[in-house]
């Protein structure tokens, strides 16, 4: 039970005390900041404690805002301020300050929360201050003025509101028109009767897997069904972020497990329909790795320019001023937005897909289009950043170097060739991360299966991909190196899984490259949460990117065909069961801050 407690001249008639316990607040009544200090002190330390001047007008969702949202320490509005147990120190610094310094009583006329707001933000506290938009919060300091406050708020209907902010900020065509004018209702819907978002994620996973289910069947009813499931699983997917923002349910593990769900959902659905092409006769689990791979490799682009940018100063160039140009016109976003396929355009592609025609046509249709996307995104980040001058800083560059995922092999080259990549151009470390990736990816797609070539191209690449980390990944091209090593490792177990021409080999690749991709997604979301990359001890256990690729190799050249696939699900077996281990101990127990994905439809 959270504390809330009222100060200054009580009103009569007051909804107020009403409004806060049906927030969940239990509600104390103090007359100054001597009293008010006294009475945080009782409050436990591991409570929420809020400071309400009686004399609030507003609505209850501006309270709400301010006061129940997890994700800040400390948070107010005019007349209300909050402070989670890791804020509270400083609210009492700021309570022992504004205590009078005769009898411990402050005028009448004080607004003590905004005089606590205004010594937290003195101390240097990051005190959040919500958008309210057209919602009211004021303390009214005559009745004129209480009265015309009480008729703003009438006038504005805030359960209005709460369901349009519910809807995220930054979505996709498909998202904003055809699913979020009702899945948003279907929130309220859940919110009232105390569903929690994580509740919902998991029945959209579970509603994913049995459409992926349906495709492996491998008949047209099938297909349909599992077309129609598939859009139901996306409008589920959409209603558990509008449900945490309607009720404020925030939660670091909420975060990971929609952004990893939403991983899991499409490649599970890929492999359904590789099964059910199999059903058919028609092998297309090259075609199903092939668009994992893509998507994959397209995500860490999206995620390595974002971190390589982040911070960075002096962040401008022709390109972005041409972008915010266009942003200015409307059609324009939405065409941009459509381009790049996000997640509604693609679940929504795939589902009519499955339903009317075959899996072949599906993936084809998912490496054209994604294919096209990844283009488009990324032609535009290269110009921005060869036309920008910007310093990136140290934590970007850790950033980065985290998510290149480098193993003890590289590491030890990168200590040995320190020396000679420094006096090397600023342009040469993704230039040798390149050549290393498309030394072993092409070898290992021309060679034949056994032969020596895949092992010696990946012996290359060991030595490559630790050059290219032997100095910070502060270039302006340097956001590259994480994206090429996906594309090798990832594509040289196609290429070799492909060359083996075995039964199993490509649906064995499929679930190695889908382990590590977790393991890939998985520090991409602890960067994201402020927590750091995984142990890494985790990383040294399961080789590093290059470790798996020599090891991949290895295995091609000493395992005859008919076995490989059984090497490669022992080796994804032990790379899953370590990672999953590990990353569900870290996010069960992690302590990181209530976070919510606003940024780019994945």
């Amino acid at each position: 039970m959270s504390t809330a407690i009222l100060t200054g001249p009580p009103v009569p008639g007051s909804s107020l005390e009403g409004d806060l316990r049906s927030l969940g607040f239990d509600v104390r009544v103090s007359p100054g900041a001597e009293e008010t200090a006294a009475l945080i002190a009782a409050v436990p330390a591991a409570e929420r404690v809020a400071v309400v001047d009686a004399r609030f007008v507003g609505h209850v969702h501006s309270l709400r805002l301010a006061l129940t949202d997890p994700r800040f320490a400390l948070a107010a509005v005019p007349g209300a301020l909050t402070a989670k147990p890791e804020g509270r120190a400083a609210l009492g610094r700021a309570l022992a300050g504004a205590e009078a310094p005769a009898g411990g009583t402050t005028a009448v006329d004080t607004v003590l929360p905004d005089a606590l707001a205004t010594a937290l933000d003195a101390d240097g506290a990051a005190v959040h201050r919500p958008e309210l938009g057209s919602l009211v919060a004021t303390v009214p300091g005559d009745p004129q003025a209480r009265n015309e406050a009480r008729q703003a708020v009438a006038d504005v209907d805030d359960e209005a509101v709460r369901l349009r902010s519910a809807v995220k900020a930054r979505d996709g065509f498909f998202t904003t028109y055809a699913v979020s004018p009702y899945s948003r209702y279907i929130a309220r819907w859940c919110a009232r009767r105390g569903l929690t978002p994580n509740q919902v994620t998991t029945a959209s996973l579970i509603t994913a897997l049995i459409a992926a289910g349906f495709a492996a069947t491998g008949t047209r009813g099938g297909f349909v069904a599992a077309g129609v499931l598939l859009i139901v699983s996306f409008v589920l997917d959409c209603t558990d972020g509008q449900l945490a923002r309607y009720s404020l349910q925030y939660s670091t593990m909420g975060a990971w497990l929609d952004a990893t769900f939403d991983r899991a959902k499409e490649y599970a659905y890929y492999a359904g329909l590789a099964l059910g092409a199999a059903r058919g006769g028609d092998d297309v689990w090259a075609l199903a790795l092939g668009a994992m791979v893509l998507m994959t490799c397209r995500h860490v682009v999206d995620f390595s320019f974002n971190e390589a940018n982040h911070d960075a100063v002096a962040n401008t160039s022709p390109t972005a001023a041409l972008s915010g140009r266009l942003d200015s016109v409307g059609w324009t976003v939405w065409v941009r937005r459509m381009i790049v396929l996000p997640i509604g355009e693609r679940w929504a592609m795939i589902a009519v897909l499955t339903a009317l025609t075959t899996p072949r046509i599906v993936f084809w249709a998912l490496l054209i289009g994604c294919g096209f996307a990844a283009c488009y995104t990324t032609a535009g980040r290269l110009l921005r950043s060869l036309t920008r001058k910007a310093h990136r800083t140290d934590r970007a560059a850790g950033a980065l170097a985290d998510l290149a995922d480098s193993g003890p092999l590289a590491g030890a080259v990168a200590r040995a060739g320190a020396p000679l990549v420094r006096r090397l151009p600023a342009l040469a470390t993704p230039v040798i991360a390149l050549i290393g990736a498309v030394a072993v990816t092409a070898t290992a797609a021309l060679s034949d299966y056994g032969s020596p070539w895949p092992l010696a191209a990946a012996a290359f690449y060991v030595v490559t991909s630790g050059l290219a980390v032997a100095r910070p990944l502060k270039g302006s091209l340097d956001w590259l190196v994480p994206p090429f090593f996906r594309a090798a490792e990832y594509g040289t177990v196609l290429a070799l899984a492909a060359r083996a021409d075995a039964d199993g080999a490509l649906p064995a690749a499929f679930g190695l490259v889908a382990a590590v991709a977790y393991h890939h997604y998985d520090t991409v979301y602890r960067i994201r949460g402020g927590t750091g990359a995984p142990p890494a001890w985790l990383v040294r256990v399961i080789g590093g990117h290059e470790g798996r690729t020599l090891a991949v190799a290895l295995l091609a050249a000493l395992v005859a065909a008919p076995d490989l696939r059984w090497a490669l699900t022992a080796l994804a077996g032990v790379i899953a069961l370590v990672v999953l281990v590990e990353s569900i101990r870290f996010w069960v127990s992690s302590a990181a801050p209530a976070v919510h994905d606003e940024g780019e439809p994945a």
